[in-house]
């Protein structure tokens, strides 16, 4: 995915747009494991760079006793996250963007990892609230939605040991 190129199409497509209310995203894979498996995968703040397919580096940072992190995009797009929460317990961790080139601002996620209904299996859910910047709702959801989508299905494929 070239973030660059959806960025750019994605601001084309809502410079006639009005007012923007605050969106909702939320994106959820099933697969086969334990939660202690895919929260070993993802229970690393900085480890996004090892199973989202358009991450290229992570580099971890701290800010006013706060930890950052600047991911950088195999197409060179940065962006800039702050952990909001961590529970361990939970399988779960909520992070905030500071800076992206995604048409959005107050950006809120969690992502969570929880044991399914079916034994053996287990869902990982990927959650967001956020406003559009300069592009409608469902032009900024799709944008938000599609980054989603790629890291649910390689998680998914990582834990198939694929």
């Amino acid at each position: 995915m070239r973030i660059a190129t959806l960025v750019g199409a994605l601001t084309v497509l809502g410079l006639a747009c009005g007012p923007a209310l605050a969106e909702k995203n939320s994106n959820r894979v099933e697969g086969k494991g334990t939660p202690a498996k895919a929260w070993a995968l993802i229970g690393d703040f900085c480890g996004i760079k090892t199973w989202h397919p358009a991450i290229a580096s992570c580099e971890l940072s701290e800010k006013d006793g706060a930890k950052i992190r600047t991911l950088t995009t195999k197409d060179g797009a940065k962006f800039v996250e702050k952990l909001v929460k961590w529970d361990d317990k939970d399988t779960s961790y909520t992070y905030a963007i500071l800076e992206s080139p995604l048409p959005i601002e107050n950006y809120v996620s969690t992502l969570k990892v929880e044991e399914d209904d079916e034994p053996g299996k287990i869902a990982i859910t990927w959650s967001s609230t956020f406003d559009p910047k300069g592009v409608s709702g469902d032009a900024a959801r799709k944008a938000v939605a599609d980054i989603y989508l790629a890291g649910l299905l390689q998680l998914k494929a990582k834990l198939k040991g694929k």
